[in-house]
């Protein structure tokens, strides 16, 4: 039996341990999962312990199995960035030889002037911040003045604040459009990013009403080719945007991963069609890596995996369902960026082998060609497919 579709689901952030060139990101000793685990006691994560996860790596609270129900391994990034943009276009076959721009002094004048101009009024900030700290700090004034907090990361964002009921979501999106296009060339960052919030000073809280305005990946990736195939891509949550709708046919967004399983949920139930469903499921990264929070981080790994066997249960007999990740954010170093890690990979299916170790891939976009070789088209020029590894037809 042919595989009919391939179910991708991306645990944004989380890692399973430094890669061999961490020391060049100053991520030497970083394990977004093993340190999380050590911090707070142990995972309870009792179904990715069953497909294999403790046999990737060490994890306090998870055990080895002698009997995975999953094929398993780890991944190594190849690309020159550790972002999300970077991440999840080599999970689809692209290899980047240069990094985007950072700014860890914020925004030179050549592009806060034009920005200024541009949107027709001021803005505040421009520095590297924690999201939810920044509006502690900044979001009375921005309310006073009506002019948008503008910050940035580790990551290569331009990253845009402002209260809904100050900034309408409309005109902020626009305002991101406007900055998206100054910031070409040497300043193109990997997105610009809408943040709306909501409350009053000393409550403000994010809303779901985020938006990503990515630049279009350089090369086609595997989504290109399944959807040049007639296959179906349906996109689960911030893909669309971090494809900047390359290679998409279908897409949905989402509000949390709990909202991103549900969907998922419906999009394994419905769309039948042949292809790839394809999700990101980021309050790992988004509300605890970048919050170092390992509690918090913990705790949302339980809840996924508590709703792990809801997916599972969805499954055709020809599906096979791959969870990974894009890159690491180990909340308990001192900094909140991502990390430069491996990223674990789980793979399931009734096609699916049971305990195949695939080893350590030397680049993601060995998802991205065996993704191409299961679907049977063609595949990016970098990667090596693991199809023979897993399925069963190939079981001696």
């Amino acid at each position: 039996m042919a595989v009919n579709r391939v179910i991708v689901i991306v645990l944004d952030s989380v890692g399973i341990g430094e890669a061999p060139d961490a020391a060049a990101f100053g991520d030497v000793g970083t394990h977004t999962l093993g340190n999380t685990a050590r911090v707070v006691g142990g995972l309870q994560v009792p179904h990715m312990e069953g497909m294999g996860l403790a046999n990737i790596a060490i994890l306090q609270g998870v055990v080895p199995q002698l009997r995975p129900t999953a094929c398993y391994g780890k991944m190594a990034e190849t690309s020159a960035g550790k972002d999300t943009s970077t991440g999840h276009w080599e999970l689809m076959g692209i290899h980047l030889d240069g990094a985007f721009p950072v700014y860890p002094n914020g925004f030179p004048p050549e592009v806060m002037d034009r920005f200024e101009a541009e949107i027709g009024r001021g803005w505040l900030a421009n520095y590297p911040a924690s999201g939810t700290v920044i509006l502690d700090e900044l979001g009375a004034e921005h309310m006073r003045t009506g002019k948008p907090i503008v910050y940035t990361s580790g990551d290569s964002v331009f990253q845009i604040a402002a209260h809904e009921a100050i900034i309408p979501v409309d005109e902020l999106y626009r305002i991101c459009r406007i900055a998206r296009e100054i910031l070409r060339g040497e300043h193109e960052v990997s997105r610009v990013i809408a943040r709306p919030f909501v409350g009053s000073p000393g409550s403000f809280k994010r809303t779901a009403n985020r938006h990503d305005f990515s630049v279009l990946p350089p090369q086609p990736t595997v989504l290109d080719a399944l959807k040049d195939a007639g296959l179906m891509v349906y996109a689960v949550g911030k893909i669309e945007d971090i494809f900047a709708g390359q290679g998409i046919t279908d897409a949905i967004h989402t509000k949390s991963n709990m909202d991103g399983v549900d969907k998922t949920k419906q999009a394994i139930r419905e769309r039948r069609d042949r292809g790839l469903i394809f999700t990101n499921l980021v309050d790992f990264d988004a509300k605890f890596g970048h919050r170092n929070n390992p509690q918090g981080y913990a705790d949302s790994l339980a809840e996924f995996d508590r709703r792990l066997p809801e997916i599972l249960g969805e499954l055709a007999e020809n599906d096979v369902l791959i969870l990974t990740a894009d890159h690491g954010n180990d909340p308990t170093t001192p900094g909140t960026d991502h990390s430069r890690e491996y990223v674990p990979i789980l793979i399931c299916g009734d096609l699916v082998r049971s305990g195949v170790n695939i080893g350590v891939r030397d680049t993601f976009a060995d998802l991205a060609a065996t993704i191409a070789d299961m679907l049977q088209v063609q595949a990016p020029p970098h990667g090596a497919s693991f199809k023979s590894l897993i399925l069963r037809e190939y079981q001696q």
